[in-house]
């Protein structure tokens, strides 16, 4: 079951009133938050709920030498190809550049996802 980031927030402050925000690096994909007076902080990545996509400048090169823009994406470009034909250093620029061209502004959502045929992250690797 997923819960929204809000009523997980909610939650929290029930049991710690004083659970407050952190400032994030630009670009993070997490929202931290601590409760002062207490070691450490906590994350929330909140990709369903609150999506970041339109900051997200994340790329991740699978196990298997292909590029995926998005994890939530099926789309994948496989380097590993290019690089086996000996592409030129100007051709990989382009079919990078092109893969992150084409990233959508946002994921296709919850309920979206589940019909879509896309690598779990187990098998992507990293």
């Amino acid at each position: 079951k997923m819960m929204p980031f809000q009523d997980i927030l909610g939650v929290i402050r029930e049991e710690h009133p004083h659970f407050r925000k952190i400032e994030d690096a630009p670009n993070d994909t997490s929202k931290g938050y601590r409760v002062p007076g207490f070691k450490g902080q906590v994350g929330f990545i909140t990709s369903m709920s609150n999506n970041f996509c339109g900051t997200c400048n994340r790329l991740r090169l699978t196990a298997d030498g292909n590029l995926k823009v998005c994890l939530f994406g099926n789309s994948e470009v496989s380097l590993r190809d290019a690089l086996r034909n000996n592409v030129g250093e100007d051709q990989l620029k382009h079919l990078i550049g092109g893969a992150v061209k084409r990233k959508k502004a946002r994921h296709a959502g919850m309920t979206n996802l589940k019909t879509m045929k896309n690598r779990p992250m187990i098998l992507i690797g990293g």
